[in-house]
């Protein structure tokens, strides 16, 4: 008769507890998390210690009134505070690998730890991949498998925050007519971050950067596929305004991000390359005659909402007369792009909160 019980040493909750911490650790979006208002990727764990599967983001907006001065009368002259809400519905997530004493006895490696590792290095894809999706999504959906009705809906609502190409999306009819701007020269470059930049702050309401305390600065974080960063970067050193920016403001030498392939700034954004942004797929964009399109983030505030329900639990099954051994992992959580209602509710004209979208010609190499 099969069993299940604890097997020692895996289920401790110290080992839990190590094994969420570091595969969060080892995303390449950590360094962008945190737990307030002021993070990219917005971590609430309210259901940890409650029951419920929905979790509510408060989204706050930058005040924009002037106040009063000397003895003017400030009652009456209150700013009403621009805030909206987006739920996140949580889900269970599991993943388990199995082995038997037979195949231990024969290998040379400790096939055991081998599944934790694996284990830990899965979660650690699944939660980069699940926010990656998270920046594209449209409709709370990945950006891919949305319908045409959902992408004509969003460019409608996010016309502030969507460029096409070397321009910002303006009045179309559809997600297709307004991408078919994009053109095979419209790479990325300065330039379009720039313009990037510009419409992020001149949004209603804007998109808000982030503070950097170590260099005592707000920026905004632009997340680019691995196509356009070529196209940003490979231009000739000597001349790319991108390549020569960084080499006289940042430290020369191991630390500096043209030698160890990390972020790059240009014109108060840091610049990062996520390798697992895909391109556009063809179908979506097939009234343009360029050879492929592939998105840029803009991203400030509150872009991403990450809600756990429960922390990394591990789990584990014996079978078949305990020669069958089992080692899983689950958690119960939510990665969603955060939206706000820009008409009289908040699910009125939902707009990206803290993500400004740009869709840039990449050919294939």
């Amino acid at each position: 008769m099969a069993q299940s019980y604890a097997v020692a040493g895996l289920t401790p909750q110290q080992w839990d507890s190590d094994f969420f911490r570091d595969y969060v650790r080892m995303s390449r979006y950590k360094r962008y998390m945190g737990t307030d208002e002021a993070s990219i990727f917005q971590i609430n764990e309210q259901l940890t210690s409650k029951k419920g599967d929905r979790i509510t983001f408060a989204l706050v907006n930058e005040l924009t009134g002037a106040g009063v001065t000397g003895n003017s009368t400030l009652k009456g002259n209150e700013e009403r505070l621009g805030s909206r809400s987006d739920t996140l519905i949580v889900d269970v997530l599991r993943h388990a690998v199995s082995v038997d004493d037979w195949d231990v006895q024969k290998s040379v490696i400790d096939l055991r730890n081998a599944c934790k590792v694996q284990l830990r290095e899965w979660a650690q894809k699944t939660l980069r991949d699940n926010c990656t999706t998270a920046l594209g999504m449209v409709a709370n959906v990945a950006f891919a498998t949305a319908t045409n009705a959902q992408r004509d809906t969003w460019q409608s609502d996010n016309r502030e925050r969507l460029v096409a190409g070397t321009t910002a999306f303006g009045t179309h009819a559809t997600f297709a007519s307004a991408i078919s701007a994009v053109t095979a020269a419209a790479q990325l470059s300065p330039t379009i971050l720039s313009l990037m930049k510009r419409l992020a702050q001149a949004a209603t309401p804007k998109i808000k950067p982030v503070y950097v305390k170590e260099m005592d600065q707000e920026w905004y974080v632009c997340f680019i596929g691995p196509r356009a960063w070529r196209d940003l970067t490979e231009d000739n050193p000597t001349t790319n305004v991108l390549t020569l920016a960084n080499r006289d403001a940042r430290v020369r030498g191991v630390d500096n991000p043209l030698f160890t392939g990390d972020s790059l700034v240009w014109d108060g954004m840091i610049l990062r390359e996520i390798p697992e942004i895909a391109p556009v797929p063809a179908a979506i964009w097939s009234l343009s005659a360029v050879a492929s399109i592939e998105p840029v983030y803009l991203c400030g505030a509150q872009a991403v909402g990450l809600a756990w329900s429960q922390r990394t639990k591990s789990t584990t099954d014996v079978d078949d007369y305990e020669f069958l051994h089992g080692v899983g992992v689950q958690e119960i959580r939510r990665v969603q792009k955060l939206r706000f209602g820009g008409g009289t509710t908040d699910r009125d004209n939902l707009q990206d909160h803290g993500i400004l979208t740009a869709f840039v010609g990449a050919a294939p190499d």
